[in-house]
């Protein structure tokens, strides 16, 4: 038997007994002995068996073989031959002692995608599904055509109100004189130092003609003669 669908048949045989924590290894690299090695717990004795007799009974159905059967008896640690693929059931103290995924747990093996390759139910799951016509969400609705949002049309210059503009400032050319208006104070100084200089005028003039009315002083020196 192909040693995929081996592995296959023994996940699903330990699933239909509610086996918990199930792995599966690849071996092919360690030993020459086995390909796959499983590794599964069960609560009890009662479990152990029973999930020991689902893997024998599947294989069985398929027609595997079914090398050896061993730790029936007592129920805590049972072995499942099954030539290519070694199959171990637990209760949990026990896996909890001996942990054989230390050993054997090079190279896990992921269930998940062995199953859908090879189960039916893993077919199944992967065939696309009916979709209900009466649920909006599964009716197929039509491509939703692009809005082109058209922005506003700029109003027309006409229509908008003129903005109040400032007056330009004058410019003045450069190098020309500029006159600047003379201030109260420096005014009313110079109109006051022209009232005194133009009262002050008259008294001068007054004083020089005084003095050229006066007649002039004539100096008479008196020469004495000398005797001849």
């Amino acid at each position: 038997m192909d040693i995929k669908k081996l592995q296959t048949l023994v996940v699903d045989a330990l699933e239909d007994v509610k086996g918990q924590d199930i792995v599966l290894f690849d071996t092919t690299h360690l030993t020459s002995l086995f390909d796959r090695i499983a590794v599964v717990s069960g609560t009890s004795n009662r479990q152990t068996k029973a999930l020991a007799a689902s893997v024998r009974d599947k294989v069985k159905e398929a027609g595997g073989d079914v090398v050896g059967l061993e730790g029936e008896d007592t129920g805590e640690w049972v072995l499942v031959d099954l030539g290519d693929m070694i199959v171990h059931i637990m209760q949990p103290a026990i896996r909890q002692y001996y942990r054989l995924e230390e050993i054997w747990g090079d190279k896990p093996v992921k269930l998940g995608a062995a199953k859908r390759k090879s189960t039916t139910e893993g077919q199944d799951a992967a065939a696309p599904k009916t979709k209900s016509k009466h649920l909006a969400a599964n009716q197929e609705q039509e491509d939703a055509k692009p809005v082109r949002e058209r922005k506003p049309a700029a109003k027309k210059a006409a229509d908008a109100k003129p903005a109040a503009r400032k007056p330009a400032a004058k410019k003045i050319p450069t190098g020309a004189t500029v006159k600047v208006a003379v201030s109260k104070t420096a005014a009313a100084d110079a109109k006051a130092a022209k009232a005194a200089k133009a009262a002050a005028a008259p008294k001068r003039a007054t004083k020089a003609a005084a003095e050229g009315d006066a007649p002039a002083k004539k100096v008479i020196r008196r020469i004495k003669k000398t005797e001849e």
